[in-house]
């Protein structure tokens, strides 16, 4: 008898374990399933950038689930912060340059734009690049209160459409003899002219000359034109020049309140400098979403600077305007 109890209790204590292990089975099924696999995780904040060898911290935003993302890198050139990326995922660069006059502050920006078409202007883009030569190699020539930023190219995809790469080693022998892959390159990676595609008399299509372009699905639908305006808005600059060609002439910016004084100002600096006519209008042809005009809108002084031809950076002239640009502003 006694040794049949003890079976019996030995079989009571084997089924509760079973039934113990049973129902402790689903919820382990259930937590597999439902929570996250850390075998193979990373920090969500922090991804390598596959191209080089830097860290990229990345911030996400909950109200747009738009991934934010800042980049500093160092090149023949200087220092610059990558601002955006292109359509195609080319990265957009601001280079900032300081004096290195003792007591130098650098408390006020200008900021020089060029390639915002592309390789259809691709001069543009070289007499950034030679501005930043220079800036490099002269730094002490920067007044003391001012820090000088560079966009060399805002259209980094339609700069590579014509000449094969996004920097300025490139020269005019690299630049395709296809009219047609050098209009192309105007337009950004989705056929949207960029300098259609700003907060100033917006329109989904827009002028070039007698042409149709495309001016977006809306105001800054573009990552091109959102990456400076983020710049912009976060960085205030007190003047800006952005370059085009080919008209050759410094054209004042507003949109329906007048040029401001300090935009006439601006303008009529650097065309004393450097020889090119002022005018407070461009008219060849009406314009809807330009850049400057945008500029104008939210108070920051700009001026564009249109080259003479498709072919020359004009260095000699552009530099006399820059160095008057300096000397204006080191006094305001």
């Amino acid at each position: 008898m006694k040794k049949n109890t003890i079976i019996t209790i030995v079989i009571v204590v084997a089924i509760i374990i079973i039934l113990a292990l049973v129902m402790r089975s689903p919820a382990k099924i259930a937590t597999t399933d439902l929570g996250t696999d850390t075998t193979n995780s990373t920090d969500a904040n922090s991804t390598t950038n596959p191209n080089t060898s830097n860290t990229v911290s990345t911030s996400t935003s909950a109200s747009n689930s738009q991934t934010n993302t800042s980049q500093t890198i160092s090149d023949q050139y200087g220092t610059a912060t990558v601002i955006g990326h292109s359509v195609a995922g080319r990265p957009i660069n601001a280079y900032t340059y300081l004096s290195t006059q003792a007591g130098s502050t650098g408390s006020k920006e200008i900021l020089f734009v060029g390639g915002i078409h592309g390789g259809y202007e691709w001069n543009t883009v070289l007499v950034a690049y030679q501005l930043m030569n220079y800036l490099k190699a002269n730094s002490s020539t920067i007044p003391a209160n001012l820090r000088v930023t560079v966009i060399p190219v805002l259209n980094p995809d339609g700069l590579y459409e014509v000449v094969g790469t996004t920097t300025g080693n490139f020269s005019a022998s690299n630049v395709s003899s296809d009219s047609t892959t050098v209009t192309a390159g105007r337009f950004n990676g989705n056929n949207v002219d960029l300098n259609r595609n700003f907060d100033c008399d917006w329109q989904t299509s827009g002028k070039w000359q007698s042409k149709t372009v495309s001016g977006g699905s809306a105001a800054f639908s573009e990552p091109e034109s959102m990456a400076i305006k983020g710049y912009v808005e976060t960085n205030k600059p007190v003047a800006v020049v952005v370059w085009y060609s080919a008209a050759g002439g410094v054209y004042a910016s507003n949109c329906h309140d007048g040029v401001s004084a300090d935009t006439k100002a601006l303008m009529n600096n650097f065309a004393g400098g450097s020889g090119y006519p002022a005018s407070d209008n461009f008219d060849s042809y009406a314009t809807t979403g330009d850049l400057t005009n945008w500029l104008a809108k939210i108070g920051t002084p700009a001026v564009s600077v249109l080259l003479t031809n498709h072919t020359d950076t004009e260095w000699t002239r552009n530099l006399a305007g820059i160095k008057a640009l300096l000397i204006y502003l080191m006094g305001q």
